[in-house]
């Protein structure tokens, strides 16, 4: 027995659920004939389907025609569902696409005839409404040759030598048989349609069931089942949840035989799973079947999988591309304020997984809840949705458009990541892209140069996440980024390693680039009164948008064109104004195309790419066993891999001098430690200079105030010197593991402070009372890049950091960290700076969360 599984495809209003009522009930498998205006259809059961009048969910139906099974699947046709639509097409044999003969190609059209030749799915057309004035058969037909292809052809003709002719005109075989035999056999027509050679056209009326029959007759002669493989594979389209809440997933098998209880594998992430099918579901409406196994063919609905999503392909089957359709406007959501953002997260998670329209953002950073959509009507969907699954009203902010960033130039990013004891280095070329072609990802690196193993591995990290842009921080496309070079260390490097380094190559190169803003852009239809047609193209023009001749005929202008979403997206109120609700705006999405007005957007975003620290452009190098930041402009200075770019001169100066920080010159601040030593240990000093260009003179007579004269300090060799069991009981933690080990804490300071080491610069000494162990000597010890003193019999830590103080003061650039008071005015008097316990451990965790907590994208570094 023939089966196949057809979809139904249309622009909104054409008539296709119509169209869907009336094959099933001419196949005889609903008695009464629905209708969408009467709320009754039999697919678009859901409530908020029937109160709008669209289809929202795809839907199935199994009927049979003479001795073929047909699995149908009525698909959304509203744009704001339009991925819904898209994800139904990776699982057709074949689509029927509906044209209203009464509006003829619209916009949506012609995205849906896009989709089915990128998803290389034959097509059937049925042109509806054909029992309404004005619609003309041959003019319809011509449109369609003209619009979508010259090679769909009208089948309800009669099967003549001139029939025959025309159908063999679409491929060089076929003419070459109609030649010598005069004619065309069934067997060949239906070969020409599976390879999308030929495209059937029927005239008709659904809502009449005019046409609908000799539809069905073409698709029993020309559908032909295809040749399944003996080994299991499936294609996973769809995501659902019952009322009882149990989880359904959709899928066609496409292999071999699905029973119940088979123990199924997938990965989800990084994450591989295992899981058991508890029961298969042939659905038919809101009907379904339970089955003890499903044959190759079938579209069923399957319970007992919780990590399957939508593309994913099981057994022989490959994960499906992305949707071509995504959201073009994102809001804020707003809870209320009972309900904690951390609760309705995954609520929302489990919406995003049914609905593939929907992207879910949660800004970890300021605790905000972004939701990426295709429109108002489906904003208006979740909205209820939310309420009737959760019983939670949320409220939406502003609509804002959702912008893209590519490049203009080819650059070479490097990404460099090698805190201690891990290794890194990453080079990727980034190359602008073709408008529309997204990202693609390669790699041209010699084995020899990069193990295949950690080329993969860069390449999965390319994939794995969206990367920002750095003019307004918004996902990149159009660009080609290819791995070129790298290295790993054979002892330390991690797969987090090269995470870290990809991610910083991608940013690194795009902060080098000159990058180009990119905002969606409608293709329009508008129809209106002749006499609006002037307004029409006047605000059209205002509205940034480019448009074709326009057509007028009956006292009614067609104007078609393109323009910004950003301009577009209400004009329809606009048009119900003056053109009286006699006027019709149809909107498509076209794609990405270059922002007109970059600057004033990137102004009014004010995103700052350098102070992304989570998607940071900057690398981690090492030096003296600690890792130290290099920031983006000089990575390639410091970059262990030659460049693959010839340089393009230049200094190093001339490249970086508008990103250089500048040098804030100051002295010390005085404090009360100060103010005692001005009282003591300066008051017999007619004029004392202290260290750092500091020049302080005694109070005049007449109390005028202190003169303070900046100099430049002289440059010195920097020495950071910690009280080590100070700092041990000033610091909570260190303070708790001392009470249980104090070895233990000693050996965690000296590891905070060697990765410390590497921020500040220069040397760090680490000192450690020994004076009660008798006859012990003064010990100093190297330990990675620091330095560990245990102080001699009789001496402790505090005289030795004094007499190291007073020894060297003159000579280096001494800091000491200590909170004992006494030893603060000993240090103080020496004209070293100080810092408290306290105000050290902020500094470190500073430092720390700079080099690794501000690099985290949600996950652990290593």
């Amino acid at each position: 027995m023939k089966k196949l599984v057809i979809g139904i495809l249309a622009h909104v209003d054409a008539g296709k659920t119509t169209l869907s009522e009336s094959m099933l009930y001419t196949s005889g498998s609903i008695r009464h004939l629905g209708r969408v205006d009467n709320k009754d259809a039999y697919l678009d059961n859901n409530a908020m389907e029937r109160e709008r009048g669209i289809t929202i969910f795809s839907k199935q139906a199994e009927f049979s025609w003479k001795d073929m099974a047909i699995t149908l699947l009525d698909t959304p046709g509203h744009v704001d569902f339009s991925a819904e639509m898209e994800r139904t097409l990776k699982v057709l044999d074949y689509a029927v696409l509906v044209i209203s003969g009464a509006d003829g190609v619209q916009g949506h059209t012609r995205t849906l005839w896009r989709l089915l030749k990128l998803y290389q799915v034959p097509v059937f057309l049925f042109i509806n409404k054909m029992d309404q004035p004005g619609a003309d058969k041959e003019a319809l037909l011509w449109e369609i040759k003209e619009h979508l292809d010259s090679n769909c052809i009208d089948f309800t003709q009669e099967q003549n030598e001139g029939f025959y002719e025309e159908a063999a005109m679409c491929e060089e075989a076929a003419m070459e048989k109609f030649l010598s035999e005069g004619s065309l056999a069934s067997n060949d027509l239906a070969q020409m349609i599976a390879k999308r050679e030929l495209f059937p056209c029927y005239f008709g009326s659904a809502l009449k069931v005019q046409g609908v029959e000799e539809l069905l007759d073409g698709l029993y002669e020309y559908g032909r089942t295809p040749q399944y493989p003996d080994k299991f594979g499936a294609k996973i389209f769809k995501i659902a949840r019952e009322e009882q809440g149990n989880r359904l997933t959709y899928l066609k098998v496409t292999g071999g035989t699905l029973r119940v209880k088979d123990m199924l594998n997938g990965k989800a992430g990084e994450e591989e799973w295992a899981e058991k099918v508890n029961q298969i579901r042939i659905y038919s409406g809101e009907k379904y079947e339970a089955v003890s196994e499903a044959a190759a063919g079938t579209v069923c609905a399957v319970t007992g999988l919780t990590k399957t999503y939508p593309g994913e392909g099981l057994g022989i089957e490959e994960e499906s591309i992305l949707p071509v359709l995504e959201p073009v406007r994102s809001v804020k959501m707003v809870l209320p304020g009972e309900v904690p953002v951390a609760v309705m997260l995954p609520k929302l998670k489990q919406l995003e997984e049914e609905n593939p329209e929907l992207h879910i953002v949660y800004r970890e950073e300021t605790g905000e809840i972004i939701v990426k959509l295709m429109g108002e009507v489906q904003l208006e969907i979740l909205q209820k949705l939310i309420k009737e699954r959760y019983g939670v009203v949320a409220e939406f902010g502003e609509e804002k458009i959702i912008y893209k960033e590519t490049i203009r130039n080819t650059v070479e990013g490097v990404g460099h990541f090698e805190p201690l004891r891990h290794y890194a280095e990453v080079h990727l070329l980034l190359e602008p892209g073709e408008r529309g072609s997204g990202l693609c990802f390669q790699t041209d690196c010699s084995e020899d140069i990069l193990d295949k193993n950690w080329q993969r591995l860069i390449l999965t990290h390319l994939a794995e996440r969206e990367h920002k842009g750095v003019l307004t921080g918004s996902a990149i496309t159009d660009m080609k980024i290819t791995v070129v070079s790298g290295r790993a260390h054979p002892k330390h490097t991690e797969g987090g390693d090269f995470r870290q380094a990809t991610y910083r190559a991608v940013r690194q190169g795009l902060m080098e680039a000159d990058s180009v803003l990119l905002e969606p852009y409608y293709a329009f239809r508008l129809e209106i009164p002749e006499e609006c047609l002037g307004r029409a193209m006047h605000d059209m023009e205002q509205r940034n948008s480019r448009m074709d001749a326009p057509q007028i005929e009956n006292g009614m202008a067609l104007l078609t064109g393109s323009g910004p979403v950003s301009k577009l997206s209400d004009y329809q109120k606009e048009l119900n104004t003056y053109a009286k609700g006699r006027g019709k705006f149809f909107c498509t999405l076209q794609g990405y195309e270059v922002c007109q007005n970059q600057d004033e957007v990137v102004e009014a975003i004010g995103y700052q790419p350098e102070a992304d620290l989570y998607n940071t452009s900057d690398s981690v190098f090492c030096a003296h066993g600690a890792g130290y930041l290099v920031p983006w402009y000089e990575v390639k200075e410091h970059m262990h891999m030659p460049s693959v770019l010839e340089e393009d001169g230049g200094t190093k100066e001339e490249r970086i001098k508008v990103h250089r920080p500048g040098v804030v010159e100051d002295w010390v601040d005085t404090d009360e430690i100060d103010a005692i030593l001005e009282k003591t240990f300066y008051a017999n000093r007619q004029e004392g200079k202290r260290k750092n260009g500091v020049v302080r003179k005694r109070k005049a007579e007449n109390n005028a105030p202190t003169v303070r004269t900046y100099h430049k300090p002289e440059k010195l060799e920097r020495y950071l010197l910690v009280d080590g069991y100070n700092v041990i009981y000033a610091w909570k933690d260190l303070h708790e593991l001392a009470e249980v080990n104090l070895d233990g804490a000693r050996g965690k300071l000296q590891d905070i402070l060697c990765n410390y080491q590497g921020i500040f610069g220069g040397e760090v000494i680490v000192v450690f009372d020994a004076y009660r162990l008798t006859g012990h000597k003064t010990e100093q010890l190297d330990y990675h890049n620091i330095h560990i003193v245990f102080t001699k019999e009789a001496e402790t830590a505090d005289q030795y950091i004094e007499r190291f103080a007073h020894e060297h003061h003159n000579h280096y650039d001494v800091t000491v960290a200590t909170s004992d008071g006494l030893e603060q005015m000993i240090i103080r008097g020496q004209d070293c700076k100080l810092i408290s316990a306290r105000e050290f451990e902020q500094e470190v965790k500073r430092a720390n969360s700079t080099m690794w907590d501000n690099y985290r994208n949600g996950q652990n570094i290593f």
